[in-house]
């Protein structure tokens, strides 16, 4: 059993900091959503620093170096203190040009080009990119903003390019989308554990000991990954498939397990529709055939199913190793297909879970971001669910605008001039999308561009206003953490300089706008958090009985929360009802497709992606951080020794990445954790280190997710250059 703490925990509440209060709240980035206390000085009213929550449940006091020196963001050198504005446009794409301008300067530029563009072009002309490092009060006013305050259809975020796929597949399958169906106590307490996609130890290292209890129990790890990454290096078994291939290697598994007597028939036959569809897709996926398509030796798979097959207790967990695929929500269906076969879901200790790679990434799909979708998970394209929220905003069911298009389609719609202006909040697209000289291409070509963020970030250099925005630490509100768990930010000091949290710039901006009166009675965090759980009130996601002081007492709520009565739903479908119709959860028969590109003789290797410990999302936080741009100043590619002697290069010399998208330039770092025909870059960088220069916008047909993971490319030697480090250059608001 996990130790509980107690002595540490004591020791932490009896601690004194003369001259100090400590402010319980969450850490600002990934969705494990550490507890931590922030210190603050109290003659200055400013956080001076940060102790770990012995008492906060899901990590027990844990904290990585990224959540250790995340208070560091609040007084930075380099956070924007007003409002910008730059003059001269021929200066876009730039940090040059920008002056120093007041709120009602920056609001009459906004709204006059605002209203401008709307009276020439229509309301679909304006464009809203949001993010999920945000809470859920904002989250939720983002959305009502753009189809109330601006009127336009032309809103997404971005979780497309990470939570979208995880999202699509869970409701495909289960009729509804919670990130885990367990909460993550449960997880050291299970007999195995089937990890795909997850460099966990690096990008929510939090939870490893809860993972290592597994093993320390006598439990079983099987880590599917193309690296050896230090979870990888600890597995019982390690699948070191190639990248794009999850399919082939799920549907291998669900055949193995069927035909070696691991299926529940009784469960199958009462809670499931598709068995006999997918008996036969995945019949074909013999270990020696998905050895073929995945480079995994056949006896791993064989062994893989075994342990799963065999544990009584067992939970499958991915992220975006698996998701950010052109077949992404398949993939999560398929890797799903194992829990339902074998029973292994609606119970404590099994069932399937995504470790969520932004501090809101659930909460932040719920409730309005997303291009199709409006509070509680609602849909626009349902009359009933367009008239239930009409009916909390004050609009009429027909003022609702139809659905808009995906975060990538969006830039496609900038090019062509379907959209002619961007509001961007918390995000950093410039940076974080694919094939990225088409997406700058899109940015530059904008009438107008509004960015709101912490610092100057690389997207923010393409905008013609820049609003300061305030830290998580300046304001409150809830997130939902990767359980499920809506949980409370606390304030802990007023906001720096001018800056102002988000929702208060919107509803700002909508009185501006003549639209103030659907927001002028949200006058606070709290206000917001009334409304929107009222709109969320039976939708698929219910947050209506998730009050902050119910949050506070319980420390933290599962959604779905109907009322005051319901104490909320850790475990998702104990009853074994699913959220179709019927009540039962679907079968994917889901044939193999490769990636949308395979290599070739111009590009021979493999690109795959990914996070290092040290980096959040863009880097437009940590990169800024001393201790965390020391660890990891710059980029480099992972490249095996076998490739390099074939290609004659060696360890730390700069090479050319090159796709058919772009080319950049990277330092070399060998490595025997990564598979031979595999070149592996971290994505954390901007500019010209941006490893999404090179990334495909190949995308998911049901989640609209691009193809990050997997691409066709080339490396060749360079002559000796020193590659700029990446020092300049989203947390939560």
């Amino acid at each position: 059993m996990l130790k509980d703490n107690g002595a540490a925990r004591a020791a932490i509440a009896n601690k004194h900091h003369p001259g100090e209060r400590l402010v319980p709240t969450h850490c600002s980035y990934c969705g494990m959503q550490c507890g931590m206390n922030l210190r603050v000085n109290t003659s200055t009213n400013t956080i001076i620093g940060v102790e770990p929550r012995y008492d906060w449940p899901v990590t027990l006091g844990k904290m990585c170096p990224k959540g250790v020196t995340a208070y560091q963001q609040t007084n930075h050198g380099d956070r924007l203190m007003t409002p910008l504005i730059r003059d001269d446009r021929s200066l876009r794409g730039t940090k040059e040009g920008f002056r120093p301008a007041t709120w009602e300067e920056a609001y009459d530029l906004i709204v006059r080009n605002f209203q401008s563009l709307r009276s020439s072009y229509g309301p679909d002309a304006l464009s809203v990119f949001s993010g999920v490092s945000m809470t859920n009060e904002k989250c939720y006013l983002t959305g009502k903003f753009a189809r109330v305050g601006l009127q336009t259809r032309y809103i997404d975020y971005n979780g497309r390019f990470c939570m979208s796929s995880a999202a699509a597949g869970f409701m495909r399958t289960f009729g509804i989308d919670r990130g885990s169906t367990l909460p993550w106590t449960d997880l050291n307490e299970t007999d195995c554990l089937f990890i795909a996609g997850s460099n966990t130890a690096e990008c929510h290292p939090t939870s490893m000991f809860r993972i290592w209890e597994v093993q320390n129990r006598g439990g079983y790890l099987i880590v599917v990954d193309p690296r050896e990454t230090p979870i990888a290096r600890r597995a019982d078994v390690h699948l070191d498939l190639r990248p794009g291939t999850d399919l082939a290697l799920a549907n291998c598994m669900v055949n193995l397990l069927l035909a070696g007597g691991y299926a529940d028939e009784a469960f199958i036959q009462a809670h499931t529709n598709g068995i006999e569809e997918l008996a036969e897709t995945v019949k074909a996926f013999t270990p020696e055939y998905t050895s073929e398509i995945t480079g995994v030796a056949p006896e791993k798979l064989i062994r893989a199913a075994e342990l799963y097959g065999k544990a009584p207790n067992a939970v499958v967990m991915f992220a975006r190793g698996i998701e950010q695929q052109h077949k992404g929500s398949d993939n999560v269906s398929a890797y799903t297909n194992m829990c339902l076969v074998t029973g292994k879901i609606g119970r404590p200790k099994s069932g399937v879970a995504t470790f969520t790679g932004q501090g809101n990434g659930q909460g932040g799909r719920e409730h309005g971001q997303k291009a199709d979708a409006l509070p509680g998970y609602r849909k626009i394209a349902n009359p009933k669910h367009v008239e239930e929220v009409s009916r909390v905003w004050g609009i009429r069911p027909e003022e609702m605008p139809l659905p808009g298009v995906s975060a990538y389609e969006m830039f496609e719609l900038m090019t062509n001039k379907t959209i002619r202006s961007l509001y961007l909040l918390c995000s950093n697209p410039a940076v974080s999308a694919p094939n990225l000289n088409e997406v700058r291409a899109a940015l530059m070509s904008l009438d107008f561009m509004v960015c709101s963020d912490i610092y100057l970030s690389e997207s923010a250099e393409f905008a013609d206003v820049v609003l300061p925005s305030t830290t998580w630490s300046e304001d409150e509100g809830t997130v939902t953490n990767l359980e499920g768990r809506i949980i409370k930010i606390n304030k802990a000091q007023e906001p720096v300089g001018e800056s102002k949290p988000d929702w208060l710039m919107q509803i700002e901006l909508a009185e501006r706008l003549g639209r103030g009166d659907y927001f002028r009675h949200l006058t606070s965090a709290r206000a917001i958090n009334d409304e929107f759980r009222l709109a969320s009130k039976g939708g698929y996601a219910d947050y209506f009985g998730a009050t902050w002081e119910k949050i506070d007492r319980q420390q933290g709520v599962f959604w779905p929360c109907k009322d005051e009565q319901d104490p909320g739903t850790p475990h998702m479908f104990l009853d074994k009802t699913f959220y179709h119709p019927d009540g039962k959860a679907k079968l994917c028969a889901l044939p193999y497709r490769p990636p949308a590109e395979e290599p070739c003789e111009q590009y021979p290797l493999r690109l795959t992606t990914g996070r290092v410990v040290y980096h959040y999302l863009s880097g437009n936080q940590t990169r800024r951080i001393p201790f965390l741009h020391a660890m990891c100043p710059e980029p480099f590619v992972e490249v095996h020794p076998e490739t390099a002697e074939k290609y004659g290069i060696a360890h730390e010399e700069l090479v050319r990445l090159h796709t058919r998208r772009g080319e950049a330039r990277f330092k070399v770092k060998l490595t025997e954790a990564i598979r031979p025909d595999t070149v592996f870059v971290p994505y954390h960088f901007g500019h010209d280190d941006s490893v999404n220069l090179l990334t495909i916008a190949a995308l998911d047909p049901m989640s609209r997710m691009p193809e990050f993971k997997a691409c066709a490319a080339q490396i060749e030697k360079v002559a000796a250059v020193s590659p700029s480090a990446s020092a300049q250059t989203g947390g939560f608001r």
